[in-house]
């Protein structure tokens, strides 16, 4: 158990280093075919299996409320990006699943986002320093009572 100045010290770091990369990425994201958070719930989608998941799922990975949620995979699917289908197992689910488009669409932005994350992170820190930090990120997350 760490010591309670220590551990809000080592939070507010953690704090304003997102804040500030956030707002970096923000600035550099290439607007033009999908906003930060479309860009979001598809990069979500393409780690799934199939480029799948119930909504429900999917609210738990992202940073905006369920009836956000909700719109934003509704203009998705407006602009063909995505489709939602019944869930089989369970009448009131709905899954979510990633077109081709949506598919091309994300790859498309990957390339010039993954650029500015990787002139952001991986010009601060090691190779060594950004593996340490997933595995400090990630048991961070994990120790959280219903991360996935």
């Amino acid at each position: 158990m760490s010591d309670r100045n220590t551990a809000v010290t080592a939070w507010e770091a953690l704090f304003r280093a997102q804040v500030s990369v956030m707002r970096y990425l923000n600035s550099e994201f290439p607007t033009g075919q999908l906003s930060l958070n479309e860009y979001d719930v598809l990069f979500n989608l393409s780690r799934q299996p199939d480029h799948q998941t119930r909504i429900r799922a999917l609210s738990s990975h992202l940073l905006i409320t369920q009836p956000s949620i909700s719109r934003l995979v509704d203009r998705l699917v407006a602009r063909g990006l995505v489709e939602k289908i019944d869930d089989p197992t369970d009448a009131r689910g709905v899954i979510v699943r990633m077109t081709q488009l949506g598919f091309s669409s994300f790859r498309s932005v990957a390339r010039g986002h993954m650029g500015s994350i990787h002139d952001r992170v991986g010009a601060a820190l090691t190779d060594d320093e950004l593996r340490t930090l997933t595995e400090l990120c990630d048991k961070l997350r994990l120790s959280t009572p219903g991360a996935e």
